[in-house]
């Protein structure tokens, strides 16, 4: 339960019951109110806008509109006192048993926690990675990969009918380099000395794809010329090359549901069809273009191409949609892929790209509003780049791929919980630094282990709750009978406003498509839970296990238990397992 909406809709009721009265004009429109936690805490539990935003419409100042809702507020269930602050912001404090309510509400839910029906089911296809199927993924596919994941996660937690794809794009000249490339491997296979010349891929992991090939059709391909041997082996190398890259991702525990091949929608007419779609609907034409931008005239060589009206739906310049020698450009193909996308019956459209496409955020807006006719929505996210250190100095580039470090060789080193939580400690348009030394420490410094610790801290009082108090039984269902009016500490009290925020957390971070929000609420939750424990380190009377009292401790391992759950939801929203013992 999102109880800010529950406020919210307790608030339009005061609104609709005093206009009914004649004490304010009927019909104002609250959609625009906000309730949301204060910015200070000592501030209350509840912070509104709703006299800022009505008085215009009730033609009233705004603090006299507040100092009117101000008593009515009041006689809300739970409310303790409502406070009108500065030009008209009216904050609530609410009562202790309203947070032990939402405590019961934890432990109800499990896991479940913050399930959310926001999204209603609509379809949303999150398309990341997307690799060109030319070797490895590097540490940077690696970010866009957890980023997709979990922001795909986290839109399936809030109600969304989530598909999870991933674009091959195996129609373009580096599909050609990379079977040049796995040929000379193939040779190499037969005890064959060869360079591998630049422009092609020198990398090491082309080498048992040669071998492979060899196995596979022996010496068929040994002294044919390439026009016979290029498409086959061209298959061959993206086959197993997308067999690497899926054995990757899984180490990463990123499963896609739909592997789609720019080849095939190529093959089957799909470019043809969608630019049959726009020419239909009069939105391409030929035409001549300006010189790009920081180019001169004198560096341009004006033609007439075929344009799409991108500029009618907010891009800067219209786009080519064909080369001088008549192919399609990539914009073509990326058209035609996103309509084949709209066609399947997605309403909104995420793609997960590296920041070297910043370029093509709007004329792929553009053509998506335009091929759907404004029904459908695409937002693009760019995944920054991920500065590799050891100790705060660069690492070196690995042998095995030739120029960079691979992505399942910092899986290998770290995990793959390492590798996802520090992934989404920053905004995915933001760089990363991925220190190997700072990741794997024991410290507050390092997030992914501050809040695995709180989990399994918690694990380690129930183990010792079952030494010390025989048979007790430490179901949710059962934890959710305690006497929790034992629970009355600032501490505990902010722990369970904590946890009471994660429904609203769950929805805001899913309507604004960043999953960054888990790791921040996750280290917030995890802050607290240890500032509780340390309190308790001084004052016997807040530790969680009481001898003498067991209703008192049914109490405090009934927080516990929320607290672990709370964890372990926002955990699994990453894709990362929460931990019932640190090794």
């Amino acid at each position: 339960m999102n109880f800010f909406k529950v406020f919210h809709s307790n608030l339009s009721d005061i609104v609709t019951k005093l206009g009914e009265a004649g004490d304010l004009p009927e019909g104002l429109d609250t959609s625009r109110i906000t309730c949301e936690p204060p910015r200070d805490a000592t501030h209350g539990d509840v912070a509104t806008n709703a006299a800022m935003v009505l008085c215009k419409q009730a033609k009233m100042k705004p603090r006299d509109l507040a100092e009117k809702l101000a008593p009515e507020i009041e006689k809300i269930a739970h409310v303790v006192s409502v406070e009108v602050a500065g030009p008209g912001f009216i904050n609530v404090k609410l009562s202790d048993e309203f947070w032990h309510a939402r405590l019961k509400d934890v432990l109800n839910a499990g896991t479940d926690w913050g399930q959310s029906d926001m999204g209603e089911g609509q379809t949303v296809n999150v398309e990341y990675v997307s690799a060109n199927p030319t070797g490895p993924m590097h540490v940077g596919h690696g970010r866009g990969a957890v980023v997709g994941d979990a922001l795909a996660l986290l839109l399936a937690k809030a109600g969304y009918k989530v598909t999870k794809e991933y674009y091959i794009n195996d129609a373009g000249a580096q599909v050609d380099v990379l079977a040049r490339s796995v040929y000379l491997r193939y040779r190499e296979a037969f005890g064959e000395t060869v360079e591998i010349p630049e422009g092609l891929y020198p990398g090491d992991y082309l080498v048992p794809v040669g071998e492979k090939l060899k196995d596979v059709h022996g010496d068929k391909w040994l002294n044919a010329d390439e026009a016979d041997y290029l498409e086959e082996i061209k298959t061959f190398s993206i086959n197993a090359m997308m067999d690497l890259i899926r054995e990757d991702l899984a180490a990463l525990g990123v499963v896609h549901d739909v592997f789609s091949s720019e080849k095939e929608l190529v093959d089957n007419g799909g470019v043809e069809a969608a630019l049959k779609y726009l020419e239909d609907r009069d939105l391409i034409y030929t035409g001549v273009l300006e010189p790009p931008k920081g180019k001169t005239s004198e560096d341009w060589e004006p033609r007439p191409q075929l344009l799409f009206k991108a500029s009618q739906f907010g891009d800067d310049v219209d786009r080519p949609l064909k080369k001088s020698d008549g192919s399609g450009t990539y914009f073509a193909s990326d058209i035609a892929y996103h309509f084949d996308k709209f066609q399947r019956g997605s309403d909104q459209l995420i793609d997960v790209l590296g920041a070297d496409h910043g370029g093509y955020v709007k004329r792929m807006k553009a053509a998506v509003k335009a091929m759907s006719e404004g029904k459908a929505e695409l937002d693009v996210k760019l995944a920054q780049m991920v500065n590799l250190l050891e100790n705060g100095e660069p690492v070196k580039m690995s042998k095995r791929a030739g120029t960079f470090i691979t992505l399942r060789e910092v899986i290998d080193k770290v995990g793959k919980d390492v590798v996802r939580f520090i992934m989404l400690t920053r905004k995915n348009d933001a760089q990363l630094e991925f220190d190997f030394a700072k990741v794997t420490e024991q410290s507050k410094d390092n997030p992914v282990f501050y809040v695995q610790y709180a989990h399994a801290r918690c694990y380690s009082v129930f183990r010792k709750a079952m030494d010390e108090f025989d048979g007790i039984d430490l179901s949710e269902a059962n934890l959710a009978t305690a006497d929790l009016s034992h629970l009355s500490d600032e501490s505990e009290i902010k722990l369970m406003r904590l946890m009471a925020e994660w429904p609203r957390l769950i929805e805001a971070a899913a309507k604004e498509h960043e999953p960054h929000r888990i790791t921040y609420f996750l280290y917030d939750l995890a802050s607290e839970f240890h500032s509780l424990w340390n309190k308790g380190t001084g004052d016997v009377s807040l530790r969680f296990l009481h001898a003498d009292n067991l209703e008192l401790t049914k109490a405090r391992l009934a927080l516990l238990k929320a607290v672990s759950l709370v964890i372990a939801s926002g955990l699994l929203v990453l894709g990362v397992e929460p931990v019932k013992e640190l090794r």
